[in-house]
């Protein structure tokens, strides 16, 4: 389906998805997981290498100015946002990447920490990628992590434990994955992720585009420091249908075909 929206009808249904605006993480929630990202929470760190300090001050304010949080420090409780704007900038810049990635026709690798959420947008991606000749990367499923393995489906890997695809924000299936492929000697020119899988990846050194919410500093610390190539700020859990109008919008921004 083609993209028909104008930038400030794509915004409002944004807002009213939403996927951005007065989103369903609790403020509270925002900034435990700012601290926790400074702790070095396991959960919270997305396998990302810090090139400098951070205190909980400094992601405060990025996270204000790269996803729109209220910018009150004495706002602790209640509703957060994130800026649809800012969303659709970002989401332009992924998209342009991406579509230029097919362009050259790289080799691309797809992941997943959010298979409930976010899963039909690296769907559609892959299938207009293998559509227009890029080359999508491939795993040997089955390389276990904690007590799960990884696999792949419909061109993404994802995570999963005792037969249930896992939310996690672990950076481990991702370093299997490059791990595989090193040795095969296919390594990604573009990985295309989120969460730990995202930041694991950029702080490797490969090419990276990633989503995140607005409780998860790690991604947009990493793109502050330069790894992560964009980091598109959105809720990353909302119902599945409701991320249609975002998978036209990357594909017709990227010049492709659904």
């Amino acid at each position: 389906m083609a993209f028909n929206m104008s930038r400030s009808e794509f915004s409002a249904y944004l807002n009213q998805a939403r996927i951005t605006g007065q989103v369903a993480t609790p403020r509270e929630n925002n900034l435990s997981h700012f601290q926790g990202f400074v702790d070095g929470n396991e959960h919270l760190d997305f396998g990302v290498s810090w090139t400098r300090d951070w205190t909980y001050q400094d992601v405060f304010a990025l996270m204000a100015r790269r996803v729109g949080t209220s910018p009150d420090p004495a706002h602790t409780e209640g509703q957060d946002t994130i800026s649809a704007e800012l969303c659709i900038d970002a989401l332009t810049v992924y998209a342009r990447i991406f579509g230029q990635a097919v362009k050259e026709k790289q080799s691309i690798l797809f992941a997943t920490g959010h298979p409930a959420g976010l899963f039909p947008i690296y769907v559609a991606m892959a299938q207009a990628a293998r559509a227009h000749g890029a080359t999508v990367l491939g795993i040997d499923e089955g390389d276990s992590f904690l007590d799960g393995d990884i696999r792949q489906i419909f061109d993404v890997v994802m995570f999963q434990q005792y037969g249930n695809l896992q939310h996690t924000h672990f950076p481990g299936p991702m370093q299997l994955a490059l791990t595989q492929l090193e040795k095969l000697g296919t390594l990604p020119q573009l990985v295309v992720a989120d969460h730990g899988m995202a930041g694991y990846a950029a702080s490797a050194g490969l090419p990276t585009i990633g989503i995140a919410d607005c409780n998860d500093p790690g991604l947009f610390v990493s793109a502050e420091q330069g790894q992560i190539l964009v980091a598109v700020p959105m809720d990353d859990n909302v119902l599945p249908h409701l991320y249609e109008p975002v998978i036209d919008f990357i594909l017709s921004t990227a010049g492709l075909d659904r």
